[in-house]
């Protein structure tokens, strides 16, 4: 019956797509159900996995700690986990999709797409690194700066039961744990083409959700672990932020195009220049290089935006429902339903309350 249900969805969501073929080609939906139907032929039960006794040891104790993270995502976060990452897919490569950013030569603001369910968002995805590439080549052709980067993980909002894929399997406890909750929070409420709040929301959901599972392990290093990860990323979202709103004073200047590329190529290796200062009180943590090491064109600025904005304003309105998940849920709900330039009015200040930052096992 579960294989019908799958299948039938599977149908339909592929026919809405059909139907919007105004907004994207066939070709492009065609590869997208490809590398879904694949994922979803692809899983393995994880417990029966376990029941293998030639299992790799670093597999099955990965394995054991994501039914721990299920089970206390369950019970104590009250987040739909049903049969969501009891599988696993063995990706047989590095990514799960690859996502092709692009942005015109003088300006920061992505090109958007729209799909069926998830709404407009400034990212196209392909299942093969050959295709996103090809697809870039096509942008690039067209003057559009270009960017793709790997995606190691999604979710399909509940059309699926979403699996552990091999891409993040041997990624550390906390971050398992916060991937597994942040996707999770997303079938809890999602607002189609509002990426701020939905990311705000399902990130606040990811570090409450963190915090409560150290205090029920006994593990205060796992807490300051993930609290020191997304010290880091903040200080990087906001280089590149500030770096970004330079590039945007100078598109928008009476400058020549020829000295704006000039003067785009040095705003691009100053800011490399900006972040190797930046790294310098990480204590020689390099996380960030790889990205650094591209071209720091718009596309891959434009990758860069305040999607945390509003944790903060989520921190405080769980606050002031005594931390009760429950309605927290439900406020959250109704927020989304609200029109957009509605929702963020509505969230609390977080200023007007003092934030608690020392942890307590």
């Amino acid at each position: 019956m579960m294989k019908i249900r799958t299948t039938l969805k599977f149908v339909v969501l592929l026919g809405l797509s059909i139907l919007l073929i105004s907004c994207e080609t066939v070709s492009y939906y065609s590869q997208a159900a490809r590398g879904q139907l694949e994922i979803l032929t692809s899983r393995e039960g994880i417990q029966g996995l376990l029941q293998d006794p030639q299992l790799p040891v670093e597999l099955r104790e990965q394995f054991e700690l994501v039914l721990q993270i299920r089970e206390f995502a369950a019970l104590e976060l009250q987040l739909p986990v049903a049969d969501n990452y009891s599988t696993y897919v063995d990706l047989g490569r590095e990514h799960v999709v690859w996502n092709v950013f692009a942005a015109p030569e003088f300006s920061t603001q992505a090109v958007n797409w729209c799909y069926p369910i998830a709404g407009c968002v400034s990212y196209r995805g392909y299942f093969s690194e050959s295709s996103a590439e090809a697809y870039a080549r096509k942008l690039e052709q067209e003057g559009f700066d270009v960017y793709t980067g790997g995606v190691d993980a999604y979710s399909t909002l509940g059309w699926f039961d979403d699996s552990l894929l091999s891409s993040v399997v041997n990624r550390s406890a906390h971050q398992l744990a916060g991937l597994i909750f942040h996707e999770l929070a997303h079938l809890v409420v999602f607002a189609p083409g509002d990426t701020t709040f939905n990311e705000s929301f399902a990130t606040a959901v990811e570090r409450e959700g963190i915090r409560r599972w150290a205090r029920a392990r006994g593990e205060q290093q796992l807490y300051l672990d993930a609290e020191q990860n997304l010290a880091r990323q903040s200080e990087f979202v906001a280089l590149v932020l500030q770096w970004r709103d330079q590039f945007d004073v100078l598109y928008s200047s009476d400058t020549s195009e020829t000295e704006k590329r000039e003067q785009k190529q040095g705003l691009q290796q100053t800011l490399r220049v900006a972040y190797e200062d930046l790294k310098e009180s990480w204590s020689g943590y390099d996380g960030y290089d790889a990205w650094f090491a591209r071209e720091l064109n718009n596309a891959q600025l434009s990758t860069v935006a305040s999607y945390n904005d509003l944790v903060p304003a989520f921190d405080r309105l769980l606050q002031q429902l005594e931390g009760d998940l429950g309605q927290f849920y439900r406020r959250v709900q109704e927020l989304a339903e609200l029109p957009v330039d509605e929702r963020e009015q509505q969230l609390p200040n977080p200023d007007l309350l003092a934030r608690e930052t020392a942890f307590q096992i």
